[in-house]
């Protein structure tokens, strides 16, 4: 996958998520990149273009597919940083945001259904 081309979202981004491609040492020579027909809302630019984007890193054998946006070069982007996010997580689990997203929400909804439970059983 080529990482020098223009994405259409800004540069700050693009920026960050370079750098963080580069902490991990991810080889962009081995993300394998396929572009396949969009589908859904969108009418027929989406239907009638390969806009859709699917990734595929081999040697963790994690594939991502990304067609949220009609320009395949957001969708690249957005691909990508999924990819790089689920590559963090199976790399270095200590350092992914997303997972500490994910144990947050895990958290507050373990905290939730405690206080249900003692609401339930404090009333009969």
């Amino acid at each position: 996958m080529n990482l020098t081309e223009r994405f259409d979202v800004s540069p700050a981004k693009v920026a960050a998520l370079l750098k963080r491609i580069r902490r991990l040492a991810i080889d962009a020579a081995r993300i394998e990149e396929r572009f396949v027909r969009g589908g859904g809302p969108g009418g027929q630019k989406t239907n009638k273009t390969s806009n859709g984007v699917v990734l595929h890193y081999a040697p963790l054998d994690l594939t991502v597919r990304c067609r949220e946006d009609r320009r395949r070069t957001v969708n690249r982007f957005l691909a990508l940083r999924e990819l790089v996010d689920r590559i963090e997580m199976a790399v270095s689990p200590e350092t992914s945001e997303r997972l500490r997203e994910i144990e947050k929400v895990r958290a507050a909804k373990a905290k939730s259904h405690r206080r249900a439970v003692a609401r339930h059983h404090g009333a009969e």
